[in-house]
């Protein structure tokens, strides 16, 4: 990019920061912490940092289980989005990318803007941009060409969503970028409601990997959504949610080691023709098993805590 181009991509930012649109608009407030908090100058030439490749390995370890978790889903995406001249990178909490696909065609170009494994994107070196700026404000996001703090990163077009762990922390952040001048909003929205899916398919994955011997469950939150998953043990404790999950029950507390929960509003939709045949179910092993709780809930293949639980959920009397 042309000097005079450059100087007028920094004096736009410095504007926007001085008229104090910081306050209203989400992007000014990253250019504002790319330029005040850390110090950056839109207008620097530098290439993004790279580690080395044992920290680069280092950094990989660190995210083994991730990384275990996302490998067919990122395939996925690459066969989504490849074909429009765009690479998929998977990176962590830190913003650098740990795991890439790229068409070897285009690799060249990607690998001299910094789009590569080991580069380092969060905010605080490379400013505003899709990996570091998601993992700042923790939501799915695009930078688009002039959006990017530094000027050298203009041309690029960035989409961008967070990946959290089986505990609900952050772990990384997915990332599908693009250095071509025509992709327009309709091939950008297209590109968001993709990462944003294959986001969900990772953290579900890893989810279900961390909890292998569990029973895996959508919750029945009121606001339901097909990533706030549970693992259920044998007795139908919870002893694990994902970041969805926690936040759809954070109004109750913690979630660990507490049976599964219901909402009322699910509770209220609950057909009665399925509550009936499980109660029937349960009232026959009690009549075998002549009124012995252990015996009726080893018949049923329950343990004797999750079927007095159930007891109490059916209206049935605990036996004598």
């Amino acid at each position: 990019m042309r000097h005079p181009e450059r100087r007028q991509h920094a004096d736009r930012i410095h504007r926007a920061i001085e008229a104090g649109e910081a306050a209203m608009s989400a992007l000014v407030a990253s250019w504002k912490r790319s330029a005040a908090l850390h110090r950056l100058d839109p207008a620097e030439r530098r290439l993004p940092q790279r580690l080395g490749d044992h920290d680069l390995a280092m950094a990989r370890e660190h995210v083994a289980p991730l990384l275990r978790a996302a490998q067919t889903t990122l395939d996925r995406l690459f066969l989504a989005v490849g074909g429009m001249g765009c690479c998929v990178l998977l990176a962590d909490r830190h913003g650098v990318p740990v795991e890439r696909r790229g068409a070897p065609g285009d690799d060249g170009t990607f690998e001299s803007w910094g789009l590569w494994t080991g580069c380092v994107w969060s905010e605080d070196s490379e400013g505003t941009n899709g990996i570091g700026t998601c993992l700042v404000e923790q939501r799915a996001l695009t930078i688009h060409r002039h959006q990017h703090f530094f000027t050298r990163n203009t041309l690029l077009s960035c989409t961008t969503a967070p990946i959290y762990d089986h505990e609900g922390r952050l772990a990384g952040a997915l990332d599908v970028s693009s250095c071509r001048a025509d992709l327009g909003d309709d091939l950008v929205n297209l590109v968001a409601v993709a990462v944003g899916d294959a986001a969900r398919r990772i953290e579900a994955e890893a989810f279900r990997l961390a909890y292998p011997q569990a029973r895996i469950v959508v919750a029945p939150a009121a606001d339901w959504t097909p990533n706030a998953l549970l693992a259920v043990d044998r007795d139908d404790l919870v002893i694990g949610a994902t970041r969805a999950a926690r936040q759809a029950y954070r109004h109750r507390g913690d979630l660990i080691g507490r049976p599964v929960p219901a909402s009322d509003d699910a509770e209220a939709r609950y057909e009665d023709g399925l509550r009936h045949a499980e109660r029937v179910i349960v009232e026959r092993a009690l009549i075998r098993s002549g009124g012995n709780v252990t015996a009726a809930a080893r018949q049923l293949g329950l343990s004797r805590a999750t079927l007095h639980r159930k007891l109490g959920r059916l209206g049935l009397e605990r036996p004598h």
